[in-house]
């Protein structure tokens, strides 16, 4: 089973951004695709309806999250501001039992899995390493290090290739990750052993302050053929296009076909992290073209060309995301800081001499900065 979106040769990874397979336009027509429609064939309004409830909680999470750190309750938050349908679209395609490798700015792909409201914030305000166990919603701890849950993505396939079972790995990374060795490496593995596994890149067209135009003269979706893999490159704001792509990409995994890229072209609205200023390298221009390409607007305006979106469902996902984010908030506000030596538990699955002698060293560090008794400080 192979399916490849033509890609043009002198194609401009970030101007040509049309050139991509979709389903719903901008402007919320829906559009005929003869690689995309089968996959959705099944799609019914009250589905779409659904697609755009997860899409809204999301953002009103990403709208938490940035509030919370601003007002210094996290550290640091990693906005999804735009991405919502690419997180969404292709989380929806997989099943319970697959297993999930996201980056850390994959808010959509947790709240699909099944995160519960604290475990969005905890580990950015610093109170746990991970806030929810992996194997509970089947989606490993959102990696920092960029690019690494790629070679875990491949490695979890490949076990399951030897337990002889039908489940797919998918990883998620961003335009940047694509130029690092571990992603590529990865790949390569994953076409050698034909691991079931799926690679969704969310070319948001910033890696930090660099365009994607400075790594990649060509889409990014071309370069997985050549490894042997092959590859769609969609709408990223297009949620159907999405969900399309990905239940091709995961069948084709689940069959034995091997692994499967999909690049999601969207763009992030918000700064990279809260500690960033996008406003030093990006254009306001180019902030306003996209935000005319809204997944949100996009499809609440195909519901309303249906006759499914009134102000009765507009009230109900409104009072469920701010239920949601008063959940959010909460958890942060009334989360209980640890003692710091707590830092040091389960790093490893049994204690040993090594982790006692760091424990010691960082007791004595914390202690350097006790008063002496006599409040002196001295």
């Amino acid at each position: 089973m192979t399916m490849a979106h033509t890609l043009t040769p002198t194609a401009d990874p970030a101007t040509d951004i049309d050139d991509v397979a979709r389903l719903v336009s901008p402007d919320g027509a829906r559009v005929a695709d003869p690689d995309l429609d089968r996959w959705i064939a099944d799609v019914d309004v009250e589905t779409v309806r659904g697609l755009y409830r997860d899409m809204a909680l999301v953002r009103r999470i990403d709208a938490e999250g940035v509030a919370l750190q601003r007002q210094g309750q996290l550290g640091l938050w990693a906005p999804c501001r735009g991405q919502e349908a690419v997180q969404v679209g292709t989380a929806r395609a997989l099943r319970a039992d697959d297993f999930a490798f996201p980056s850390y700015r994959e808010i959509g792909v947790n709240h699909v899995r099944g995160a519960k409201p604290a475990d969005f914030v905890l580990a950015w305000r610093g109170e746990s390493h991970s806030t929810y166990d992996p194997y509970e919603i089947n989606t490993a701890t959102p990696q920092i290090i960029i690019g690494a849950q790629s070679l875990h993505a491949v490695g979890y396939a490949m076990g399951i290739q030897r337990d002889g079972t039908d489940q797919v790995a998918a990883a998620y990374f961003g335009d940047g990750a694509s130029s690092q060795g571990d992603v590529n490496e990865a790949m390569v593995f994953a076409s050698s052993f034909r691991a079931p596994v799926v690679f969704v890149c969310t070319n948001n067209q910033w890696a930090i302050s660099e365009p994607v135009t400075v790594q990649a003269k060509f889409p990014i979706a071309g370069r997985a053929p050549g490894f042997g893999i092959p590859s769609l490159r969609v709408d990223g704001n297009d949620v159907l296009a999405c969900l399309a792509a990905m239940r091709w990409a995961v069948q084709n995994a689940r069959a034995g076909g091997g692994p499967a890229f999909i690049e999601a072209v969207t763009y992030r609205m918000g700064p990279h992290t809260t500690s960033d200023d996008p406003t030093r390298y990006r254009d306001k221009e180019e902030v306003e073209r996209w935000a005319a390409r809204d997944p949100l607007a996009r499809i609440e305006a195909l519901l309303r060309a249906q006759d499914a979106f009134d102000e009765e469902f507009s009230r109900s996902v409104a009072a469920e995301a701010d239920d949601l984010a008063a959940e959010v908030r909460a958890a942060a506000i009334g989360a209980k800081t640890l003692p710091p030596l707590s830092v040091l538990d389960h790093v490893y699955a049994e204690p040993h001499s090594g982790l006692e002698e760091q424990g010691r060293w960082f007791g004595a560090y914390l202690d350097g900065f006790a008063d002496d008794e006599d409040g002196s400080g001295r």
